[in-house]
């Protein structure tokens, strides 16, 4: 690996999105994820210039190479969840990753994500409560292809059309204010008359007021 090559190679194995790292030498970078079918991303990397304020209006120049610049951002977004994590970034020594590197860049990753199954499951058992299980151990688990019991993707709640209030979905009245959102399921459980009911009522012949069937 040439430390003072010109450019840099950072490799990416995780479909994880990244935001676009900021830096004062070289302003905004976004790392590339892998598109479908790629089983990794490159983002070359450049070396760059800056200077440190010496004050008394003097300065002094210095370089970052391409090497430095891959492996700090590569350190950042590894470390972003907390000591041993590995988000799958990592610097490559030629322009491309080798078998050897992808290998134990995967390695790493699977080993960083059964932990984070391995925390899931303990918190799982201690509390039985989904909503202490994060959306990182979540996404371990589905990228490892396992089934959890905590393993679930929540839905956005839907809204009442009469009254605007937050209800989940399939409910067939609104506790709320009792609009009728699914009336064949209401039916079914008793809350309202079928359709067919209604009908069969409207059909009846109504007695006149004041006078007696049969007469």
């Amino acid at each position: 690996m040439d430390k003072n090559a010109s450019t840099a190679a950072l490799i990416n194995i995780s479909t994880e999105k990244w935001p676009p790292r900021h830096r004062t030498y070289f302003g905004s970078l976004e790392v590339r994820s892998p598109q479908p079918g790629e089983a990794y991303a490159v983002t070359t990397i450049h070396g760059c210039n800056s200077f440190i304020d010496m004050g008394d209006k003097r300065h002094m120049d210095y370089s970052i190479t391409a090497q430095q610049v891959a492996e700090d951002i590569a350190r950042e977004i590894n470390g972003d969840s907390g000591e041993g994590s590995f988000h799958g970034v990592f610097v490559a020594a030629g322009p491309e990753p080798t078998e050897a590197e992808l290998a134990d860049a995967r390695r790493r990753l699977q080993e960083f994500q059964r932990r984070l199954v391995a925390a899931a499951d303990l918190e799982w058992e201690r509390t039985k409560n989904p909503m202490f299980i994060t959306d990182l151990e979540r996404r371990a688990a589905r990228q490892l292809g396992l089934e959890k019991p905590w393993l679930y993707d929540s839905k956005p709640l839907a809204e009442c059309p009469v009254c605007a209030e937050k209800i989940k979905h399939g409910v067939a009245v609104c506790r709320s204010c009792g609009a009728i959102l699914d009336r064949e399921k209401a039916a079914q459980y008793g809350l309202v008359s079928s359709g067919r009911k209604e009908r069969q009522r409207s059909q009846e012949p109504q007695s006149q007021p004041g006078t007696e069937a049969g007469k």
